[in-house]
């Protein structure tokens, strides 16, 4: 008899213990939050009377880095001023920003309104897509974004 009091208490308790997990649920996934300005001084960047900016911070030490920096450059134009700003060589204009993750890559209009942001790798169908939609006001990409 003890020993059935017994196992009926440990089963008791166990039920519990599970039920009490249970209601706890599993933790919620940790997401990182990096930090996008939403407008910056054009001043600050190469070019400032050209009416549409690329900026990309970046960090020698990033790979993913590096495939931006050649990513950005193509989009250099008369209409488009690209500017690589590098932690190591610049690191105060990361500072200024709040830039806290590399590669950050911000679209910006004439006045330094940012209209499109990217926080890592890129690709380059994305980042044209989305510099022609901003551009041409229409949201849809068509033809080449730095004409």
């Amino acid at each position: 008899m003890t020993n059935a009091l017994l196992a009926g208490a440990l089963v008791l308790v166990a039920l519990v213990a599970a039920w009490i997990l249970g209601r706890r649920g599993p933790d919620a996934p940790t997401q990182g939050r990096w930090t996008v300005p939403a407008q910056v001084d054009r001043r600050d960047f190469a070019h400032p009377g050209r009416p549409w900016l690329v900026a990309a911070f970046t960090s020698a030490t990033c790979d993913s880095c590096a495939d931006i920096t050649v990513k950005v450059a193509a989009l250099d134009s008369d209409a488009v001023a690209v500017d690589v700003v590098e932690v190591g060589v610049d690191k105060a204009r990361h500072d200024r920003y709040g830039i806290d993750a590399v590669p950050t890559v911000l679209v910006t209009d004439g006045e330094g309104v940012v209209i499109a942001s990217f926080v890592g790798p890129v690709d380059t169908a994305e980042l044209w897509s989305t510099l022609a939609e901003v551009r041409d006001g229409t949201g849809g990409a068509a033809g080449d974004p730095t004409a």
